[in-house]
């Protein structure tokens, strides 16, 4: 079962799209079973089952098919991963989920050789260590990242201003006003980051995403900040 923990811990989070909610999920699934991970953001469930599990759930589940574990298995892996992979992918199977007490029941509805397959993912809350080694630590060293990311670049925009500072008191002067950018206040910057940063909605399931976002939005700034910069600088000239 080491090969299924290690597995899913590899795996992206993303939305699963269902009628009633959305979910973030991430599975891990190989001929010997599979592990699954669900979330609404509130809560954290999680299953991880062998091929015996596989083998008599299957038979409660699917009377009419007879086949081994490693073709239900094969068949689930077919059904999530492009729907976990692509939310807008058309899926072949139906999903509906019901909360009984502290689990979760994922329910699967789609065709097999022909005939209806069902499969039900019987989740229960996940323990506070699978919970920080899937989420909250991935979440914490992106977080911690991107602050480092930060202050260098903030570090990067003060020497860009002295630098243009030395232009200017050399005589140099914009041709196209425009470009012109004000001195960097990283304050006031940060206040406006984290304003634009409450706007940014999270539209996908993988939560290494979210600090991806964050990356990506002071990255975005960033660079439209340094790109004024630098064709402020490129475009200075001396006064004759």
């Amino acid at each position: 079962m080491e090969e299924l923990e290690q597995g899913l811990l590899m795996q992206p989070w993303a939305w699963l799209q269902l009628a009633e909610n959305s979910l973030l999920a991430k599975v891990f699934i190989t001929k010997q079973g599979y592990a699954l991970l669900v979330s609404d953001l509130q809560q954290v469930w999680h299953e991880q089952v062998d091929t015996s599990v596989v083998s008599q759930r299957a038979k409660e589940l699917n009377k009419r098919l007879t086949a081994p574990p490693a073709a239900f298995l094969c068949h689930l892996d077919n059904l999530l991963r492009p729907l976990l992979k692509d939310a807008a992918h058309p899926s072949e199977a139906t999903f509906s989920c019901d909360c009984v007490a502290d689990a979760l029941i994922l329910r699967v509805r789609s065709e097999l050789s022909g005939l209806p397959f069902y499969w039900n993912f019987h989740c229960i809350l996940a323990n506070p260590s699978l919970v920080s080694q899937h989420l909250i630590r991935p979440l914490m060293g992106m977080s911690l990242a991107l602050q480092c990311q930060v202050r260098e670049l903030a570090t990067l925009l003060h020497m860009k201003d002295l630098e243009i500072q030395d232009y200017q008191e050399s005589g140099a002067t914009l041709i196209r006003d425009r470009l012109k950018t004000e001195p960097f206040e990283e304050n006031s910057f940060l206040e406006q980051f984290m304003i634009e940063l409450k706007d940014i909605p999270i539209k996908t399931g993988d939560p290494a995403y979210w600090p991806r976002t964050l990356h990506a939005a002071s990255v975005s700034f960033y660079h439209g900040k340094l790109l004024g910069l630098a064709h402020s600088v490129g475009i200075l000239h001396p006064q004759l």
